[in-house]
């Protein structure tokens, strides 16, 4: 039933399929080109329509907006600035005991890492050098990015972005001697 003419026929089957869809693949490659014309040469590829784009501005020189905190600290609102203690209350008290940070009760105008007792940080000790006083500008810094502005400070509090946000803060701190 089964002999080499049986065997043979189907080799031949396959083997004509295989040459009929590799002759097809080329004539439909010849026919239908997807990219570069085939070639292997440097030419440029012409577009049909281009798209304008800007050259990027250089952002080095690009200065950072400048806040006028002395106008800000004139209208804040301690009311509002309770609002953003609620941020500062896990870590820091006002009845002047210290938790994991120090009390904060008359912090404005306060000489930094100045609390007797308190551990503080190697970063906060050396930021003394710095800006030996907690007055409006530096606690505006700090507290707008608290491990930018004290590097290797143990705060671990990501800082208030809104600069109105802050000094209403700080007019709450300041309303709390």
């Amino acid at each position: 039933m089964f002999n080499t003419m049986t065997l043979t026929k189907a080799a031949g089957a396959f083997i004509g399929a295989l040459l009929f869809l590799m002759l097809a693949n080329w004539a439909a490659s010849g026919l239908f080109s997807v990219g570069h014309g085939g070639g292997h040469g440097e030419d440029e590829i012409t577009q049909a329509y281009s798209i304008p784009v800007p050259e990027a501005a250089d952002s080095s020189g690009v200065e950072e907006e400048q806040i006028d905190f002395a106008a800000l600290m004139a209208s804040a609102d301690a009311a509002a600035g309770e609002r953003e203690w609620a941020k500062c209350r896990s870590c820091h008290a006002l009845d002047g005991s210290d938790g994991v940070g120090p009390h904060l009760n008359g912090v404005v105008d306060r000489a930094v890492a100045s609390i007797a007792g308190f551990n503080y940080s190697g970063a906060m000790v050396d930021h003394v050098a710095e800006d030996p006083v907690w007055n409006y500008e530096a606690l505006q810094l700090f507290i707008e990015n608290p491990r930018g502005e004290v590097s290797g400070t143990a705060m671990s509090f990501a800082g208030i972005r809104d600069p109105q946000a802050r000094a209403n803060l700080i007019a709450f701190l300041e309303a709390n001697p």
